[in-house]
């Protein structure tokens, strides 16, 4: 799929859920707040309480690049089985995953591209290639742009934005390109564009 593809059914996305997902300065919502398609500002009806809960659930599964169905339901039932509160639980296994960190730190642009450079192998946790996106991390994990990958455009393009700060539960240090996983966070330490509700996607999945 190429890059523009993708950004076009990010934008497109963006305008589906009402919201610019992942904060771009460029996504199309900032102009047209409302449904693509034909006549999307005449489409204004209040959702059901399931259709509240199903565009919760959609907002944060495409907020971390299209998890599929399978995997994000497997997340849920991972999070209810661990002790405390599941919407919690929910969040931080997703910010957890090996490709969600390499976005927040910055080593990229977007979470798409997070998930394709960790899968081509330019990501090292703890010392050692990891080339799976969905790799559960653990505190103190340490992990670093191999140092082939440091020159690439996408690299330095993502570190020199100034479009996102890195959030506290992750430590980078820029010239060693390398950060360290350092704890699980809570909800309100996600840096979020958009208002997301976990409680509402643990109801969807609990019907």
């Amino acid at each position: 799929m190429t890059m523009t593809r993708i950004l076009k059914s990010k934008y497109k996305i963006d305008r589906r859920l009402r919201c610019n997902l992942w904060g771009r300065p460029k996504s199309p919502f900032n102009r047209r707040d409302y449904p693509p398609g034909l006549n999307g500002q005449n489409k204004r009806k209040k959702p059901s309480d399931y259709g509240t809960q199903l565009m919760a659930k959609q907002k944060l599964k495409c907020h971390y690049g299209y998890i599929t169905e399978k995997q994000f339901r497997n997340i849920f039932q991972k999070a209810s089985q661990i002790k405390g509160n599941t919407s919690e639980n929910l969040i931080e296994l997703l910010e957890r995953r090996l490709d969600a960190a390499v976005y927040r730190m910055k080593f990229v642009t977007t979470i798409f591209a997070a998930r394709q450079f960790v899968s081509h192998g330019h990501v090292k946790v703890n010392g050692k290639k990891v080339t799976i996106p969905s790799y559960n991390l653990q505190d103190g994990d340490v992990i670093e742009v191999k140092e082939k990958s440091r020159d690439m455009p996408i690299v330095l393009e993502a570190i020199s934005s100034t479009e996102r700060d890195t959030p506290e539960y992750l430590s980078v240090d820029y010239d060693k390109m390398k950060g360290t996983f350092v704890k699980g966070p809570k909800p309100d330490e996600v840096p979020y564009p958009v208002v997301m509700e976990p409680n509402l996607v643990i109801e969807y999945y609990s019907r």
